[in-house]
């Protein structure tokens, strides 16, 4: 899941956790890193040369990405071969990560309800190719464009919205299909809450007692929750996510302890520790065998692991088997996952052909997930089976450089003359800002977007820059074609609602502009948070996500015309929309700065 976006009897390496504490050395409870706290890390001396390769690149890494704290565990086909702790369970209380902290592992979980659906298979339970309905009527679903198959659901390709829940606070409410089932792949936590209930009823028993005595047990994964509750918390690590909840989270920005989550939604319900996870792991490497019997049958996992649909929002390669995402690395077939929860953020790389696997997971939802890490370790592990050196790291990017720096530089004024200049120095870019003569360093956040890194300073959003001449792309040709010719130049600039051009802009500069929906939403739902929807220039957004009205009242989330996300507003009161949902969740208006 992801918001609006886990002692073997082995000798383990003491220094990880002696040093931990100086793993975010000189700053604070703000977390805020800095150049200084990077470079005064300490690497200790490691046991063995993959390990001294792995605990630097780490090193480096945690700083970098903001990380308070990571949990490691690595294993082959027959053994685990490391489990270790960086970096600080709980900041305030200086307390380092150990291996025997829970880490939550998000939607990680969605292969574990997959293997217990192949399960049910197996004993004759489940067809996965008769509809859901046929299984669990009551469902609050509609299916205009065709019926909804447990394969479906398995591969997100059910044409159901990504609601992060199955029910909604208004009881008449249907989740709505956008396209034929089994045509694009749409990432759908809500079809996990299904297969949940559907694991539920066909094994009589609730997933807690169903994923502990189908997996848990016969892995021998002791320490791992099913759900998450209250009476783990004091096993797990402090999940810590962006302090101001309302603004453009920079790398480098100030982190707040999260509160306490309760969840038994099986998109992502599962807590553990890295031991556990590579019993996990170990199991997916030996096809389904764990250490006493199989947990699937050999045609269940081959089912599993098949590549069914192409995924690429886990990488441009990637395809989705159920409940895991089927890759290649360095010409090696590998499962993998990522999880992203409200504080923890985690990642699994498992090589099937060359027998080993790496999880890792940090106390933190920042945006990202730690599959350098787990990328790296597989790497490593597979260099050392084989006998062949090791593999450097790719470097960690800086966020602050940009390639075409200089595409950006210019001054940009708005409809009121209010101006805004951007300046190149080599690859970074900068905002002078208005009426001083300081200069705020930008940090890139992927295609032409910037976010500042100055605390308090242009932090409410990104500032999204815009080419002559641009226009969207309705197809992969499009995007292929487009991807291929020079860049046409940047004309302007939005800020928010906040609009800018350049002179070299020759395209309409009036809008109109409705305000019955535009304005600040807040839910109370750790999955919420902050929302504000405004114009730009004549396109509805919700935080820059495209608005398409669809109906009264009715939005289509997003650039494809076939997305069945959508955003719904309702009581306008005084020419004003006071509550909106989105992917399930009420968005109440509050008039706040």
């Amino acid at each position: 899941m992801t918001p609006l976006a886990r002692m073997d009897p082995f000798s383990r390496r003491s220094f990880l956790t002696r040093s931990a504490a100086a793993a975010v050395a000189s700053t604070g409870s703000s977390l805020f890193w800095t150049p200084s706290a990077q470079a005064a890390m300490p690497v200790p001396k490691a046991a063995t040369p993959l390990e001294e390769k792995l605990d630097a690149y780490i090193a480096a890494y945690m700083p970098a990405m903001n990380a308070p704290g990571l949990t490691l565990g690595l294993t082959d086909a027959s053994k685990t071969v490391l489990t270790a702790g960086y970096g600080y369970a709980n900041v305030d209380q200086h307390l380092p990560v150990d291996p025997s902290h829970l880490f939550q592992i998000g939607s990680i979980t969605k292969s574990f309800v997959a293997l217990v659906l192949l399960q049910l298979r197996d004993e004759g339970k489940l067809d996965l190719h008769k509809p859901v309905l046929d299984y669990l009527p009551w469902l609050p679903i509609t299916e205009s464009f065709g019926p909804i198959t447990v394969h479906h659901l398995l591969t997100h390709t059910s044409g159901l919205p990504d609601n992060l829940s199955l029910f909604s606070t208004d009881p008449t409410a249907r989740l709505a299909q956008g396209f034929k089932p089994g045509e694009h792949f749409h990432y759908c936590n809500a079809g996990f809450d299904i297969l949940g209930e559907l694991a539920s009823k066909l094994d009589g028993h609730t997933w807690r007692e169903c994923v502990q005595a189908r997996i848990l047990d016969p892995l021998e994964m002791a320490e791992t929750t099913g759900v998450i509750t209250t009476s783990s918390r004091g096993r797990s690590a402090t999940g810590y996510q962006p302090y101001w909840d309302d603004q453009a989270y920079p790398r480098q920005g100030k982190l707040a302890a999260s509160s306490n989550l309760v969840m038994d939604d099986t998109a992502g319900c599962i807590a553990s520790t890295p031991a556990d996870m590579a019993r996990y792991l170990r199991m997916l490497l030996n096809r389904g065998q764990g250490p006493k019997r199989r947990i699937v049958s050999e045609e269940s996992f081959t089912l599993f692991s098949t590549p069914h649909i192409r995924a690429e929002e886990f990488s441009p390669t990637a395809s989705y088997g159920y409940g895991i995402a089927v890759d290649t690395l360095d010409g090696h077939k590998i499962l993998r996952h990522t999880g992203g929860m409200v504080s923890f953020a985690s990642s699994i790389h498992v090589d099937l052909d060359g027998g080993v696997a790496a999880f890792a997971s940090i106390n933190a939802m920042q945006g990202y997930r730690p599959t350098a890490v787990t990328e790296y370790a597989v790497r490593l592990l597979r260099a050392q089976h084989e006998s062949k050196p090791l593999p450097d790291p790719l470097p960690i990017a800086d966020p602050t450089e940009v390639e075409n720096a200089a595409d950006y530089a210019g001054t940009f004024t708005s409809a009121d003359g209010r101006k805004l200049t951007f300046k190149a120095d080599g690859k970074h870019l900068s905002l002078l800002a208005p009426d001083t003569s300081q200069t705020h360093l930008l940090q890139h956040a992927g295609s032409d977007s910037f976010l500042s890194t100055v605390e308090g300073s242009f932090t409410q959003y990104a500032f999204e820059f815009g080419r002559k001449d641009s226009h969207e792309e309705n197809s992969a040709a499009d995007k292929e074609s487009a991807s291929s010719k020079p860049k046409s130049p940047i004309v302007e600039v939005s800020y928010g609602p906040d609009w800018y051009t350049t002179q070299a802009y020759d395209g309409p500069k009036t809008f109109r502009a409705p305000e019955e929906y535009a304005g600040h939403y807040r839910s109370d739902s750790p999955w919420g948070g902050d929302a504000r929807v405004f114009f730009r220039k004549d396109r509805l957004t919700l935080s820059g996500l495209p608005l398409t009205p669809m109906g009264s009242n009715l939005f289509r989330a997003g650039g494809e015309p076939w997305s069945p996300d959508t955003v719904e507003f309702h009581l306008i009161v005084d020419g004003k929309a006071r509550l909106m949902k989105l992917s399930g969740i009420d968005f109440w208006r509050i008039e706040v700065d």
